[in-house]
């Protein structure tokens, strides 16, 4: 049983909520990645945009460049990654992400031998990574075990439906939700993402 299966089993016989999440929705499928530029990259892409939308634009980008690597995606122009549907903001990120690897300023490989928030001050040195996406890297290509992206609105809304909240919990307050959720925050996030897709835009059970 994988580290985010056996998180979930441990959370979902503790917690009555969680439990529910999973009665109501299975259990969630991997989202486990290998650690690397286009893991990472892909991330990147994903930002800010639906499921089908980063699916698209990464297959431009396979279509565009062929090889997502950090060597053709510094040598492309800032154009030709926006032909393969990344906006300028997120086609400089890869640009910058590229450089940085290739000059040594950021160690990938390395990343595993730090604590996350080693990992959380590289990857956020790199212009265009913000906290969001250093963690998702956290969670799913390093697979640390309770990294919580509290800034994530469908985890906010995912809590405010499951735990019949007032109200759509801040950041902060989802922080003190997930508490409770340690040491396997990562599984609870996973959970609640499922659940939120499941019961849909506007709250009820998809069919």
């Amino acid at each position: 049983m994988g580290g985010f299966d056996s998180g979930l089993k441990a959370l979902i016989d503790i917690d009555a909520d969680l439990a529910s999440a999973y009665k109501a929705a299975g259990a969630p499928a991997s989202r486990k990645r290998s650690p690397g530029f286009a893991s990472l990259l892909r991330i990147i892409i994903n930002q800010q945009v639906s499921v089908q939308a980063g699916q698209a634009i990464w297959q431009g980008l396979e279509n565009g460049i062929k090889a997502p690597t950090p060597e053709v995606t510094l040598e492309v122009s800032i154009e030709d990654l926006r032909g393969c549907g990344l906006s300028r903001a997120k086609a400089g990120c890869a640009k910058e992400l590229a450089g940085a690897i290739l000059d040594g300023s950021l160690d990938l490989d390395g990343l595993k031998r730090l604590d996350d928030d080693g990992v959380l001050e590289q990857l956020t040195r790199i212009k265009g990574i913000g906290r969001w996406t250093a963690e998702i890297y956290l969670m799913f290509a390093l697979g640390r075990p309770d990294i919580w992206p509290s800034g994530d609105l469908a985890l906010a809304v995912a809590a405010e439906r499951l735990l019949d909240l007032a109200e759509r919990p801040d950041p902060k307050k989802l922080e003190v939700i997930a508490e409770a959720w340690r040491p396997w925050r990562t599984s609870a996030a996973v959970m609640l993402w499922h659940y939120y897709k499941h019961t849909g835009p506007m709250g009820k059970a998809q069919r």
